[in-house]
């Protein structure tokens, strides 16, 4: 019979009455354990308020054991030195003997029995959050914090940085947290040591978290941001203050400044200090490129956008424009940073 409870058992998540419980779509929700999205034995359902997911998904993804009394109707669960019981239509469930009371009982519906799952994750030790803007809800069960704020960064309540977005606290510079996911190159969801499931910005000023995965990210968005640019006009130390020319170092310097927060130096062998130096067999999207040029040892820098390619200026006929990494340009190539 424990095979079988996997199939038609569900857990109930109930949410704060006073905000909506879906997105406008009707989509079910998504279930992010730690980061990672649920892979389900049913779609997660909106009744009256309340959001319904499988139980024994939740449960194994979280390495506990489960158990199934036919005759009783009883579910145990056990993960380390925490076994939960709980018999189908009861208001009080069981942890460890202690007796805890459920604002909902549970009950099978078209063959799945339903449980608060707000109840069973945290009494399981976990810290669950349903985001209003998306319907989505996170569970993190990890209390490791790995990621230093660097720069005061504010922690909201949604991905963006619109004004009418709720901010739970500013995050000091020295704060730890633990990241639970990328949302995407400008977004981390995090958790703090209080106990807040938020969003803070994903750029490198703020906090020392580092993945290939978001520097991918980042290094697209760079590119996508420096190709709006293509045929701007080259003019040699091109003022920073504006954006109708560039000379090679201000239109990265521009790029970096705009999408990262990255504030680099005005001039390339300057830029050229920073970052940590890759070899020509490791070049991904994003690296800067340093050339000799005008007699200078570096005097020119493109941006690496992979696949042989550079994004740069120098040209008054091309002005802003890609053009391929070819041996004119290996001949004249000094080093390669990485920023991200």
């Amino acid at each position: 019979m424990i095979a079988k409870i996997g199939s038609i058992a569900s857990l109930l998540l109930l949410l704060n009455p006073i905000h909506p419980v879906q997105a406008a779509t009707n989509a079910p929700p998504g279930i992010y354990l730690d980061g990672k999205k649920l892979s389900l034995t049913t779609d997660p359902v909106v009744i009256n308020g309340n959001t319904l997911v499988p139980m024994r998904s939740l449960f194994e993804a979280q390495s506990a054991k489960i158990s199934w009394d036919n005759d009783t109707q009883t579910v145990t669960a056990n993960k380390g030195s925490i076994t939960f019981t709980y018999r189908i239509g009861e208001t009080a469930a069981y942890k460890n003997q202690e007796r805890i009371l459920l604002t909902q009982p549970g009950k099978v519906i078209n063959g799945f029995t339903m449980v608060p799952l707000r109840f069973i994750s945290e009494t399981l030790g976990d810290l669950v959050k349903w985001h209003p803007y998306s319907g989505d809800i996170a569970i993190s069960s990890s209390t490791d914090y790995e990621t230093t704020i660097t720069y005061g960064v504010n922690l909201r309540a949604s991905p963006d940085s619109l004004t009418k977005t709720p901010v739970y606290r500013m995050m000091p510079k020295g704060e730890k947290i633990h990241v639970l996911r990328e949302i995407d190159a400008d977004w981390l969801e995090v958790r703090t040591q209080d106990g807040i499931i938020g969003f803070t910005s994903a750029k490198p000023l703020y906090t020392d978290y580092a993945s290939q995965s978001i520097a991918e990210l980042q290094a697209d968005k760079l590119i996508a941001y420096g190709e709006q640019y293509l045929g701007t006009p080259y003019e040699f130390g091109a003022s920073l203050d504006q954006t109708s020319t560039f000379d090679c170092s201000s239109f990265v310097h521009h790029v970096f400044k705009e999408v990262l927060s990255i504030d680099l130096p005005r001039v390339s062998y300057n830029q050229a200090e920073k970052g940590k130096e890759v070899g020509l067999g490791d070049l991904r999207k994003g690296d800067l490129l340093f050339f000799t040029a005008r007699g200078l040892d570096i005097g020119h820098v493109g941006i690496y956008v992979g696949d042989n390619r550079i994004l740069h200026t120098y040209s008054k006929e091309k002005g802003v424009h890609f053009e391929e990494f070819n041996d004119k340009w290996k001949k004249r190539f000094v080093t390669a940073r990485r920023i991200i």
